[in-house]
């Protein structure tokens, strides 16, 4: 049974570009009041079923938490209709709905009144709510005194205890200890279990995870994906990885260009305008004898990816050129963790291959047969170098990576590979 249908939902809102902060102003530099109209949602339509918990996930911008906020009848859409069945509780902004300067118990009062309780129901749960807060010490206290994670606690004590038929959180359990975080998502288990229908937005897809049956990713205002959460996160994932790399190589070829630019400033300020210059990197060093062009992680059908599962197969090819006439170089890669922790790493001449030769262009690929990294982010290294160690070419995190697991924790492993190099 269908408790929150949302139809066909848009929603607009003015952005003003220098708007006058007086009546005064607004009536002398009419001017000014210029805007545009930005469109957050454009035609939001899905249903939530009784005792289903359903994720609301997408970049910042994207229209989430517009979307809770028309939900909880904070705002109201321009078109389209939101229908939901029975009472309402909400967790949209920390501390929202409590008084400053009033205690903690007053705004217990006041908060759960918002909800739609009698004092006498607020009575009858005042301790429970406490008592799951875990603020006994500090109830009597204003809560201008509490810290963030002592408001998050009290709202989220109030919210589930007021037996409402749906319950929608917006990032509020992102504040707070681990224990107490842990507590409440036994809560949210409890009270899901028990029929109440479930809306998290939140960009820890770990959390929606361990509550939700369903996820919706929403960009720019309108659903591009929605099934089970482990179907629906790793494309979002690749999604997010495949922009946050066209940012990191827009911001590389700002550098190279501003690099070319010093080089050229510094070349005139010479006698002789013809002298080298050498452009070094934090995350590249090496005499490029043996020049690395190219780097990318592709998928079993050759395509470049930056999410992977455990298990799948990955393919690690580097492009390279010859510069310089060298003998027998090693290859290596190296995979860290975003963190440092350097978690599998290799080379030719630690696997027995020796008498490596290299064309004057050609390609080298890495195979991991059966990738067993975990859940977490990653970090590669590649390198080409003399036996000795001296680099032809290195590059430091030259990519990074995302492994997506049905199991959490990060470790040390050893991969199944093999070498092509041609």
């Amino acid at each position: 049974m269908s408790v929150i249908s949302v139809k066909n939902v848009e929603k607009n809102f003015k952005v003003y570009f220098d708007k006058g902060q007086s009546l005064k102003e607004r009536l002398l530099f009419k001017n000014r009041n210029h805007y545009e109209i930005r469109k957050v949602l454009k035609g939001i339509s899905f249903e939530v079923d009784k005792g289903e918990a359903l994720g609301l996930i997408g970049e910042n911008g994207s229209g989430k938490s517009t979307l809770l906020k028309l939900m909880t009848k904070i705002m109201y859409p321009d078109k389209g209709n939101i229908n939901i069945k029975g009472r309402v509780s909400s967790l949209i902004e920390l501390g929202a709905g409590f008084h400053p300067d009033m205690s903690g118990k007053e705004n217990i009062y006041t908060n759960a009144s918002i909800f739609g309780l009698t004092k006498k129901e607020i009575d009858r749960r005042l301790n429970d709510i406490i008592s799951f807060s875990e603020l006994e010490e500090f109830i009597d206290n204003p809560v201008r005194t509490y810290s963030s994670g002592m408001y998050m606690r009290l709202a989220f004590s109030v919210a589930i205890n007021v037996d409402a038929d749906v319950l929608l959180i917006d990032e509020i359990l992102a504040v707070g200890d681990a224990s107490f975080q842990s507590k409440c998502f036994d809560k949210l288990r409890e009270i899901k279990k028990n029929g109440t229908t479930i809306v998290i937005v939140s960009h820890s897809l770990g959390q929606i995870e361990q509550i939700c049956d369903k996820s919706i990713w929403i960009d720019q205002g309108v659903i591009r994906e929605v099934g089970k959460p482990r179907e629906v996160h790793p494309i979002y994932m690749e999604f997010m990885g495949e922009k946050r790399h066209q940012v990191i190589e827009s911001s590389k070829k700002i550098e190279s260009k501003n690099n070319d630019q010093i080089i050229e400033e510094q070349a005139e300020d010479t006698n002789e305008g013809n002298t080298p210059l050498e452009i070094t990197s934090i995350n590249r060093w090496g005499n490029k004898d043996i020049e690395i062009n190219e780097v990318k992680i592709c998928d079993n059908l050759g395509n470049e990816k930056y999410v992977y599962r455990t298990g799948d197969l990955m393919d690690i090819i580097i492009k390279y050129k010859m510069n310089n006439e060298t003998v027998n170089p090693v290859i290596g890669i190296g995979i860290f963790r975003n963190d440092g922790i350097h978690c599998y790493g290799t080379n030719t001449s630690t696997d027995s291959i020796d008498n490596v030769t290299l064309k004057e262009e050609g390609s080298i690929r890495f195979s991991i047969s059966k990738n067993n990294l975990l859940e977490g982010e990653y970090l590669l290294d590649v390198a080409i170098h003399t036996k000795e160690g001296f680099a032809y070419d290195y590059l430091k995190d030259v990519k990074s990576f995302r492994v997506y697991s049905v199991q959490s924790d990060i470790g040390v492993t050893r991969l199944d590979h093999e070498w092509d190099i041609n």
